[in-house]
Formats: C-alpha cells, structure tokens, sequence
C-alpha cells in the first residue's frame, strides 16, 4: 500500500514527461486560463488531455502509475505555473485516483480507477469538512445511517469542486444508529449523477471561478459496499493524510514560479527603480528551489504515517502559503501599474496565492495543526 522510491521513471522519461506538461500548459492551457479565471470556463477537455499524459497518476502504483509523488508535485507545479485553477483541479483529480487505489475495493480499483487514470472520468475530493473536523476545527456535516447493504447519507457540504455530471468525489460521514452522536466514520465514493445527490450553484468567488465548484446535497443517498472506500475511515486517513498535503505543494510551487517568471518579465525596462524592493526574483527563486528539494525529499516516503513526518510536511505545506503570498505581490509591486490591470496575470496570480492561503488546510489549520503536533501533552 506504500510508494517505492525505487520504482520511479527514468529520468529521460521523468523529464519527457514534465516536458509534455510543460508544452502543453503553455500552449493550449495558456489560451483558456483568462476564460478559467474570471467566466467560469471549466476546462474540462484540458484536464482529461493532462490524464492522458500521465500528469495525474505519477504517484499511483503499477500499473497505472509509478509511485513518484515527486514527479507528479512536479508535474502539478508546470501546471500551476500557468493557471492556478487548473492546478488546483489537477491536485483533485491526482487525490481521488489516490483514494480509489488506496481503498482496496475491487469494485474501485478495476475499471473506475482505469478510466479515471485515463481522464474518461474526472473527480474531486470533499473531504475539507472532515479534515477540519479531524483538526477540531468543524464537525462534520455528513451523516451515515446504517441500512440492510449499506447506509443512508444525509448532509450538505457548501463547495466541492472538480464536479460536474457524470463526477464523483470521495466524503466522510459520521455513523450513527439515528438514537445518538456519530461512533465512527465512514468515506465512500458520490457521483454527482446518482440518486439522492443534487449539485448546487456557489455564490461567484473572485477568482478560480472555473473549477466545477458546488454545494453537495446528499438527501436519503444510499451508499453500497461498491462505493465505499474505508469503514472506519480514520485509519485510512492516518495513512493518506501526508500525501493528500504534500501533493497540494505542487499548486503552491507553480503559482510561486509563476510570480518570479512576472517579475523577471519587467525586469529589463523596471529593474533601475525595481532594485530598491525587498523581494527580489534570484531570493524568491532560491527559497522556493530550497523549498522544492524539501518537498521532493518528503515525496520519497508519502505514507509515512508518523506525527514527526506529518509535521515536517505542514510545516512545507505552510511555508508554500506563505511564500505564494509573498511572491505574488512582489510581482505585482514589480509591475507596477501594469500588473494592477484587470486583464494583468499578475492580479490573477495575487488570487490564486491567496486561493493556497485559503484552500483547506488553510494557513490557520496548518499552524494549529503543528502547534497540536509539536506539544507532547496534546494527543495526535
């Protein structure tokens, strides 16, 4: 159930690959990411040609992958680099290919996971109410009834994204017997199309209004052993849980290279004045290359279940935050005028960092979660 470091690409085919995102991000990609940004254009024919590329499923075990979590971070990043949304879709897409493996039903693990490697299926991950409930932050808002086969789900969770019909995600619900509170948690696959699901409209954000993002409600839905992904589900999270954050640094090392790339952009006619600010693009670039050979050396050991490397991978988490918050507005100071165009990548990208600011574990979670960590009396 554990990544093999040693079973990794070549590197000329590791390389292959990032070249193939790369191309594609900057070509096809680039051409839709005002339309993703600010009109809603969910790019769903760009995602399924990045599955078929094999951008998504780097971290999955043979045969559909080759667990290396770092060359999918990776390749999230030169996706990233380019569009935030995308990025952020691309991170649900590579999480629930790793839950529907990682469940061990074979109803999950046969064609469902095949044709969502294959980007024929694209799904998403609701699992941000359960993991601040894990954190004591919510409870949860999903709840579990136990019925002959199975359970009746009720709840509804404010935004999901990456949904659409014919989608799914992976939820947490707490189990009941309807008489008293939740004993134990159950995850379990929703499509978007089955009965008792019904997908709602969110409210427009500022930004990523392109990432198929809707209130899931869950009205008398029955959930069978086809669907379910663990019972109990909090050991299956003590395991998955480093590598559901570790692989969103991806999202937050590409909006951070993107940044750089906008300042070194005006540094030819702006770089006389631009020398007097703080947050140059070479210090930028050596933190987040610092950064980068961090996370890559956690990726090497992603179900590392113990609280000292879980730590190590918030505090990654966070660091990614915070330095996305830095560089995007040091590329905004540096464009000036220029970057505060509605039409700028760079207002776009002072969005999509504090989208990783924002986006669970937030910031706040991630810090209240190493405080929780790091003091001996607090249990894990």
């Amino acid at each position: 159930m554990s990544a093999d470091p040693t079973r990794e690409l070549t590197p000329s085919h590791a390389e292959a690959l990032l070249a193939s995102v790369r191309a594609f991000a900057e070509g096809p990609l680039a051409a839709q990411v005002e339309a993703i940004d600010r009109t809603g254009y969910y790019p769903q024919t760009e995602l399924q040609a990045l599955a078929r590329l094999g951008a998504m499923s780097a971290h999955l075990d043979a045969p559909h992958g080759t667990a290396d979590f770092g060359l999918a971070i990776r390749a999230m990043a030169e996706v990233s680099r380019v569009c935030g949304a995308t990025g952020f879709m691309h991170w649900c897409q590579a999480v629930c290919g790793l839950y529907l493996q990682q469940s061990g039903n074979p109803a999950l693990t046969g064609e469902v996971l095949q044709r969502h490697v294959a980007g024929q299926a694209l799904g998403g991950t609701a699992l941000s109410n359960p993991m601040k409930t894990y954190a004591q932050i919510e409870t949860l808002l999903l709840k579990a009834v136990p019925v002959e086969g199975g359970y009746l789900v009720n709840g509804n969770l404010p935004w999901v994204s990456n949904l659409g019909p014919g989608q799914y995600c992976g939820a947490i619900a707490g189990v009941s017997d309807g008489t008293q509170g939740p004993g134990r948690e159950v995850m379990f696959l929703v499509r978007c199309d089955a009965p008792g699901v019904a997908l709602q409209e969110c409210p427009s954000f500022s930004g990523m209004e392109g990432t198929g993002t809707y209130a899931l409600r869950l009205k008398d839905h029955f959930v069978g052993t086809d669907q379910l992904i663990a019972d109990p589900a909090k050991p299956f999270i003590g395991r998955v849980r480093a590598a559901f954050v570790m692989l969103q640094c991806g999202m937050a090392l590409g909006v951070v290279q993107g940044a750089i790339d906008s300042i070194w952009a005006v540094e030819q006619p702006l770089g006389h004045v631009n020398q007097f600010l703080d947050e140059r693009p070479t210090a930028l670039q050596a933190e987040l290359d610092d950064l980068q050979a961090r996370v890559l050396e956690l990726a090497r050991t992603p179900f590392d279940s113990s609280n000292d490397f879980f730590l190590r991978v918030l505090d990654a988490r966070a660091h990614g935050a915070e330095l996305s918050l830095r560089a995007a507005q040091s590329a905004l100071l540096h464009q000036g005028a220029r970057g505060y165009l509605l039409s700028s990548e760079v207002q776009r990208r002072v969005r999509e960092s504090h989208f990783v600011a924002i986006v669970t574990p937030a910031i706040k979670h991630l810090r209240k979660e190493m405080a929780r960590l790091s003091t001996p009396e607090m249990p894990a």
